[in-house]
C-alpha cells in the first residue's frame, strides 16, 4: 500500500469525524443553545450545503495548482473551522465554524480521490479510493462513538478540540507522505475539466449519488432521536450503538471497493436495492431493540458500500478531466446529505414521528435505483455489448 493512501485516510478520518459526530451530539447542542431539533439539524444541513459549494467552487479555483499543495491548504482550512467550533459561545458561531470546516470537505475528497487513483495500477483504483474513504469509515467506527462519549461527559466543545488536534496530525501526514505530482499542474485546463459535464452519464451518475447516499444519510441524521425515543435506548447507549453503524460502514466500504473493481453497475444496482429493503425493515421494526441493532449495522454496510462505485462511475465518464467530475460527485454526496437531513426535519416537524426520516430515505433510495437503471439502459442502447464503465477505467488512470 502506498503511504500516500495512509495520509489521505488520516485526512479522511478527521473530516469524517467532523461530519458525523454532530449527530450523536445533536441533543446536547440543542439543549445547550435552547433550539429545536429541526434548528439543530441545520448544523448538519448547513455543513452539507457548504461541502457542495466548496466541492465545486474551491475545486474549480485550485485546478491549476499542485494537488499536494492544495490538499495541505484544505487541511489548514479544516483546522481553522474546527477551532472556531470549539471556541463558539453561540449557535450562530458554531454554525459558522461548521461552514468553514465544510468548505474543505468536498475539494479534499474530490482531489484526494484522483490522487489516490493515480497511486495504484488501473485494476485497483476503486480499492484505492475505498482506502482513502476508509479514514471516513474509521471515524465512524472509532472516532464518532469516542467523540460522542467525550462530548456527553466533558461537553460537546471538547469533541471539537480533539478534532482540531487530529486535523493538525493529518496536515503533517499529508506533507510527509503524499508524493509530489509526476505531471505539470499547468497541463490541467479548467475549460477541459468542465467539458466533462457535457456527458449525460456524468449527470445521471451525480443524480444517483444524491438520491442513493441521501437516502441512507437522511435516515441516519436523526438517529439519536430514533434510538432514544422509538427504540427506547438510554442516551448513554448511543455512542456504542454508533459503533455498530460505523462497523457496517467500514466493512461495506472495503467490500464495496473490491466489488466495484469487478463491475461498477452491477455492484451499485445490487447495493442500492438491498439498502432499500434494509430501510423498510428498520422503519417497521424500530420499536424492537434487537432489530434496530441489526438495522444499524446493515444500513451502514450497504449504504457506504456504494461510495467507491459511485465515485468510480462518475470518474469513468470523465476520463480526460476527472478532477472536477470527482469534486462534483463529492458535492453530490453532500447535497444528498443536506436534502436527506432537511426532508427528515420536515417530516419530524410535521408530526410524523422519528421513523419518518427512515421512510423518506427509502423513497430516495428507490428513486436512485430508477435513475441508475435508466442510465444503464441508455448506455447499452448507445453502445450495445460494451460496458463503458469498465472500458474507461484505464483511461482514468492515464489522466490522473
Amino acid at each position: 500500500m502506498p503511504l500516500g493512501l495512509l495520509a489521505l485516510a488520516i485526512g479522511g478520518f478527521g473530516i469524517g469525524l467532523t461530519e458525523f459526530v454532530i449527530m450523536g451530539l445533536l441533543p446536547d447542542v440543542a439543549a445547550d443553545f435552547a433550539v429545536t431539533e429541526a434548528t439543530a439539524g441545520w448544523l448538519i444541513t448547513g455543513y452539507a450545503l457548504s461541502v457542495v459549494v466548496g466541492a465545486v467552487v474551491l475545486t474549480a479555483a485550485v485546478t491549476r495548482f499542485p494537488r499536494k499543495t492544495v490538499l495541505q491548504s484544505l487541511m489548514c482550512l479544516f483546522v481553522a473551522g474546527n477551532l472556531i467550533s470549539a471556541l463558539s459561545g453561540s449557535y450562530e458561531m458554531l454554525l459558522i465554524g461548521r461552514v468553514v470546516a465544510a468548505l474543505c470537505h468536498g475539494a479534499f475528497f474530490g482531489i484526494g480521490a484522483v490522487v489516490a487513483a493515480g497511486l495504484v495500477e488501473p485494476a485497483k483504483k476503486a480499492a484505492a479510493i475505498a482506502m482513502m474513504f476508509a479514514g471516513l469509515t474509521a471515524a465512524n467506527v472509532l472516532g464518532v462513538p469516542f467523540g460522542t462519549f467525550l462530548g456527553q461527559n466533558y461537553g460537546w466543545r471538547s469533541t471539537f478540540w480533539a478534532i482540531t488536534v487530529i486535523g493538525i496530525i493529518a496536515l503533517i501526514g499529508i506533507a510527509a507522505l503524499v508524493p509530489r505530482e509526476r505531471v505539470r499542474a499547468e497541463g490541467r485546463d479548467l475549460r477541459r475539466e468542465l467539458r466533462a459535464f457535457r456527458s449525460l452519464q456524468v449527470w445521471l451518475s451525480i443524480a444517483t449519488t444524491v438520491l442513493g447516499f441521501g437516502g441512507m444519510f437522511g435516515a441516519f441524521t436523526y438517529i439519536a432521536f430514533t434510538l432514544t425515543e422509538v427504540s427506547g435506548f438510554a442516551p448513554s447507549s448511543v455512542p456504542w450503538l454508533l459503533v455498530l453503524f460505523g462497523g457496517g460502514l467500514f466493512v461495506g466500504n472495503y467490500l464495496g471497493g473490491k466489488a466495484a473493481d469487478r463491475n461498477v453497475t452491477v455492484t451499485l444496482l445490487a447495493l442500492l436495492g438491498v439498502l432499500a429493503v434494509v430501510l423498510v425493515f428498520f422503519a417497521l421494526t424500530a420499536q424492537s431493540r434487537p432489530a434496530t441493532i441489526a438495522s444499524l449495522a446493515l444500513m451502514g454496510a450497504f449504504g457506504f458500500a456504494t461510495v467507491p462505485a459511485l465515485q468510480m462511475r462518475v470518474m469513468s465518464f470523465a476520463p480526460g478531466a476527472p478532477t472536477m467530475a470527482s469534486g462534483a460527485n463529492i458535492a453530490a454526496f453532500n447535497l444528498g446529505n443536506a436534502l436527506g437531513a432537511w426532508v427528515g426535519g420536515v417530516t419530524i416537524s410535521a408530526g410524523l414521528g422519528y421513523t419518518s426520516p427512515i421512510w423518506a430515505g427509502f423513497g430516495a433510495t428507490v428513486l436512485a435505483v430508477v435513475v441508475l437503471s435508466t442510465a444503464t439502459v441508455l448506455l447499452r442502447r448507445a453502445a450495445p455489448g460494451e460496458d463503458r464503465v469498465s472500458a474507461t477505467t484505464s483511461a482514468v488512470a492515464s489522466s490522473t
